[in-house]
């Protein structure tokens, strides 16, 4: 009888087979349970991510739109800060030519005061002298000075805020620009969606750069540009009301000089214009003296000449008494008074002859002051030229450039007050001898 060959296998029994089945079944059991769990957690997870993401998303572009807010708002702000600076630049930089003007315009006031003292060196002799219009022209000239200097430290200074408004103008130019990109970066930023094209995993895209700034940080930057521009503004219009304060106090000091000043000059020429009428009166009454003196020297030597006849006579009596012979010869009556006749012409003669030389020696002094009043009249005369040209000059400060016109003198040659007035009296003397 053939026999059986069995599989080498382990052989379980029936109870191991149904208790293979049960834990096949509780196994799948749990392990669907499990996968149950896990696709319910999966779910949940999925659907609790997506919120978080899309809540997240929506978040950040929340963020976004307040910080482009921001910069809107700032660029807004500096914007208008910018326009205000550049305007003020305009304003300060106008004040600072008018000023530049105005302090060339003060080279003028120098030239004339210069010229009016150059001009006065002129003078001569006794009219040299220190007088209240040369006080009034020095103190001018100083005042000139100080308000030349004055104008000149607010063009520095002007030219100083010039460049502090616009170094404060190109700080927030510079940060009006970064805001502009920043801008254009986080509204490209907010645009973006999760189907924009482009988009794509970057590498180490969290990480922190190291010049960022802390939201605190960039506010106070802008903050402060926009102060800054804004304390320029203000001292530059301090500096242009100071301008004008120092362009009108130095128009007035100016003003109130150039009237002291030609008041003095007025005063000077009145008192030049008083002696030279004096020394014309003292002029024509020497005049008079000398030709009613040369008149009386005429009637001296008239009247010696006219005693040499009696003189002759009397002594060729005496003489011709002399030949009397004898007891004739008798010192009678005609002899004593031919003798005392003889001696009262000739202490006549001696009389006259004396002040025929007196008179020569007053007709002289008369002549020497004559020539003395002449020679003081023209200095007289020529200072009041000088004065008088003076203030045709200083005409340059009141009247404008284009309408003032010099007064030429008639003629350019030399007068002799002297020798004319000489001629004067030459010609009198002459008019006495034919009289």
């Amino acid at each position: 009888m053939a026999s059986l060959t069995q599989k080498p296998a382990q052989r379980f029994n029936v109870s191991d087979w149904h208790d293979s089945n049960n834990l096949i079944s509780t196994n799948a059991e749990r392990q669907r349970d499990a996968s149950h769990n896990v696709r319910q957690e999966a779910r949940s997870l999925d659907l609790i991510t997506a919120n978080q993401t899309k809540w997240d998303q929506h978040d950040n572009e929340t963020r976004l739109e307040f910080k482009i807010n921001d910069i809107n708002e700032w660029m807004k702000v500096l914007r208008r800060t910018i326009a205000d600076t550049e305007d003020e630049i305009a304003a300060l930089e106008d004040k600072k030519d008018e000023t530049e003007r105005c302090l060339q315009a003060k080279h003028l006031n120098t030239d004339v005061v210069i010229e009016c003292l150059m001009l006065r060196e002129s003078r001569y002799s006794i009219d040299l002298v220190r007088d209240g219009v040369e006080a009034e022209l020095n103190k001018e000239n100083e005042i000139i000075e100080k308000v030349k200097k004055a104008l000149q430290n607010r063009v520095d200074e002007a030219n100083e805020q010039v460049c502090l408004l616009r170094e404060a103008r190109q700080q927030m130019t510079n940060d009006n620009r970064d805001k502009n990109d920043a801008h254009a970066i986080d509204d490209n930023c907010y645009r973006m969606t999760n189907n924009t094209g482009g988009i794509s995993y970057k590498p180490n895209s969290t990480r922190v750069h190291p010049a960022a700034t802390t939201p605190h940080t960039w506010n106070q930057f802008s903050q402060y540009n926009k102060d800054r521009a804004c304390a320029e503004i203000s001292s530059s219009i301090t500096l242009r009301e100071a301008t004008d304060a120092t362009m009108t106090t130095a128009a007035n000091e100016l003003e109130a000089q150039r009237v002291a000043t030609e008041f003095a000059y007025r005063k000077r020429i009145h008192e030049f214009e008083m002696q030279e009428k004096e020394l014309t009166w003292q002029r024509e009454r020497t005049l008079d003296e000398i030709a009613e003196m040369e008149r009386d020297v005429r009637n001296l030597e008239k009247a010696i000449r006219d005693k040499a006849a009696p003189s002759k006579v009397a002594q060729t009596r005496l003489e011709y008494r002399t030949y009397r012979r004898n007891v004739e010869l008798c010192r009678d009556e005609p002899q004593i008074g031919l003798t005392a006749e003889v001696y009262q012409l000739e202490a006549t003669i001696k009389t006259l002859k004396e002040k025929l030389a007196q008179a020569h020696h007053a007709r002289y002094a008369l002549y020497q002051n004559l020539e003395r009043i002449e020679a003081d009249l023209e200095t007289k005369r020529n200072s009041l030229k000088l004065d008088r040209k003076s203030l045709d000059i200083r005409a340059r400060l009141t009247v404008p450039a284009e309408k003032f016109v010099e007064q030429l003198p008639r003629d350019d040659f030399t007068r002799t007050f002297t020798d004319q007035s000489t001629t004067d009296a030459m010609v009198k003397l002459k008019q006495l001898d034919l009289a």
